[in-house]
């Protein structure tokens, strides 16, 4: 039995994010539908994150088990035939049998993008978070230094997660602005639901003044989601890089 790990890029506008879900279009559907076209039979397609509704990746991982001598580039060239024009196989690398794109992963970097004008961009609709007051990204990015350690972050995450752990290292955050792209960038090595969302939130109700930047890592201590912010909107997140063990590349 192989295993066959591909690398995604997909525009989640369309999608109610990626895992399967009764009476909704999903990207983890559409992918499992070609494999099954190109492979036979059903499939279950084993992906890295779960990314909600609206939320796009830059770069995605997963895998699936088949017993058909099919190359990877005949694989990448068939899927791409399959796929709709908002999702795009990258990459297909056959790994050991063992291996699972969710739980071999060390790290995810997610980042977030703020059109940061009082004119809309309509190239970006769907694609980034319009927001019209101008934004201090050097004071956002001191301020998102606070996120950066190991905390219990249960306060930065939605109703509705049933997971017992909420425990996080965050390795990396920072906000730094590409004209009136606002781009906030974080690296941790998992995510609860929405946390990313709610840091952008945070980092935008400090800078209204609602939130002070110094309170940042009291609220994040705190564990309390009523004293952290809103949360932001999904269009403007983007799985943009997943890391892997040594030798799982």
């Amino acid at each position: 039995m192989r295993n066959l790990r591909l690398k995604l890029m997909y525009d989640g506008a369309a999608y109610h994010g990626w895992q399967v879900q009764d009476n909704a279009v999903t990207v983890q559907g559409k992918v499992e539908k070609a494999v099954a076209e190109i492979f036979g039979g059903h499939h279950t397609v084993y992906g890295c994150s779960r990314t909600d509704a609206g939320v796009h990746a830059n770069e995605y991982y997963c895998n699936f088990h088949t017993g058909k001598e099919i190359s990877c580039d005949t694989v990448v060239r068939a899927l791409n035939a399959k796929l709709p024009f908002d999702i795009a196989v990258l990459e297909c690398k056959e790994k050991e049998n063992g291996f699972h794109s969710r739980f071999d992963c060390v790290s995810k970097e997610y980042i977030y993008k703020i059109w940061n004008r009082e004119i809309r961009n309509p190239f970006l609709i769907n694609r980034a978070y319009q927001y019209k007051y101008k934004l201090d990204e050097k004071m956002l990015n001191e301020a998102a230094s606070a996120f950066v350690g190991t905390f219990d972050y249960r306060g930065f995450c939605s109703s509705g997660s049933s997971v017992a752990d909420t425990v996080r290292t965050v390795k990396k955050a920072s906000v730094e602005r590409q004209g009136d792209l606002v781009i906030f960038r974080v690296e941790a090595d998992g995510f609860l639901y929405n946390m990313v969302r709610i840091m952008t939130g945070t980092l935008i109700n400090i800078s209204q003044g609602k939130i002070k930047k110094e309170s940042l890592r009291d609220i994040i201590l705190s564990g309390s989601r009523e004293a952290a912010g809103v949360t932001a909107p999904p269009q403007g997140l983007y799985l943009n890089k997943v890391r892997y063990k040594e030798g799982q590349e």
